[in-house]
């Protein structure tokens, strides 16, 4: 542990339970002294130097220490506070991450969700990242190479964008390498950036709605052909983000940031109004605004394009069993066939008429 500045070793206060017994009276518990440490190093937790080595059930109650001091609230301690829990504990800090919707929330939180390297699943749709954002760079980076599922939907994102997004995996093979759903929906992206997306491997499932992409036969193909994707009959499940959610003991953090975000004033718009009032163009921009917010539900009426890759081992063993079924029934049918002549061919001998050699044969017996 490091140092501790003279001005953050304050003396604590808090080393005792207060309350109350049967008869009202005031009483008072001295803590256990794993508590008072625990509370003392959460106090601290951004001087910390490392908890590789320190046991999961008490970093699981360190990190809810820290959490209820604020520390991962605060700008101040927040980045480092996180990173000495992420780099020691990986996954169970933070696993998956849903920020729709939520693009203040990402430009402000920026350098804390940096730190989250152990990501399963980030959920980006609607945070207005364009074509250059810098979270491209961090998603790209070996902190994101574990992500599995990438939601990136109606974030203006144009071919431009996904070449920026795919340069450091085609060029460096690094970032994105075990990603397997990608959520590319409500797009400006054509069948030109979907080159772009032949650099991951181990993609299995892709979203296409409501994109510049047109549903035809030679999209079909250059799937199939490039990336042994078939188009799905009905939508995939992965797509609905009814699973999607924020899991690990930094869920309550992200609702921290949240509530620290919605506690800023927000600006007075009287004088625009008045100003709008005076010159007439308040229903004109009020007009405006509804359009556009009523354009967004007809987006969504669109139809549904989804991608799924091949199961090539189930389709081997499909063809195999049809094969075996099929020299079966044949196999069965020449057993049929052979077995009905045999039949006929001794009913009809039994039935052939005796001749006068058999007749003589007879008559020696």
């Amino acid at each position: 542990m490091d140092s501790f500045p003279p001005n953050e070793c304050r003396k604590s206060t808090d080393h005792f339970v207060f309350t109350y017994n049967s008869e009202g009276s005031l009483r008072y518990t001295p803590r256990s002294l794993l508590d008072i440490s625990l509370l003392f190093i959460a106090d601290n937790i951004e001087h910390v130097e490392s908890l590789i080595g320190f046991p999961e059930q008490m970093a699981d109650k360190l990190f809810a220490a820290a959490e209820a001091k604020q520390k991962f609230a605060e700008p101040s301690t927040s980045t480092r506070g996180l990173q000495v829990f992420s780099e020691a504990y990986g996954d169970l800090v933070l696993k998956s991450l849903c920020l729709r919707e939520r693009s203040l929330l990402l430009s402000e939180r920026i350098e804390e969700i940096r730190v989250f390297q152990s990501l399963e699943t980030l959920d980006l749709h609607g945070c207005r990242l364009g074509d250059s954002h810098e979270v491209f760079s961090h998603l790209t980076s070996e902190a994101c190479s574990r992500l599995v599922t990438l939601f990136l939907g109606a974030n203006c994102l144009s071919d431009e964008g996904l070449r920026r997004l795919t340069a450091p995996v085609r060029v460096m093979k690094r970032g994105l390498e075990n990603l397997q759903h990608l959520d590319l929906s409500s797009n400006r992206v054509t069948k030109k950036g979907l080159g772009y997306l032949t650099c991951f491997r181990k993609l299995r499932e892709l979203n296409l709605s409501n994109t510049n992409v047109q549903m035809d036969s030679a999209l079909k193909t250059f799937l199939r052909s490039k990336m042994s994707m078939v188009c799905s009959v009905s939508p995939l499940q992965t797509f609905t983000h009814s699973k999607c959610k924020t899991e690990g003991w930094a869920e309550q953090v992200i609702n921290q940031w949240e509530s620290k975000a919605a506690e800023f004033p927000l600006k007075n718009e009287t004088p625009r109004t008045n100003a709008l009032q005076f010159y007439g163009r308040e229903k004109f921009v009020r007009e405006h605004v509804l359009s556009v917010c009523n354009d967004s539900p007809r987006e969504e009426t669109r139809s549904v394009i989804h991608f799924h890759q091949l199961d090539l081992h189930a389709v081997s063993e499909r063809a195999a069993d049809t094969h075996t079924n099929l020299n079966t029934r044949l196999g069965g049918k020449r057993k049929f066939s052979r077995e009905q002549e045999e039949d006929v061919n001794t009913h009809s001998a039994a039935k052939r008429p005796l001749s006068a050699d058999d007749l003589e044969l007879l008559s020696r017996y």
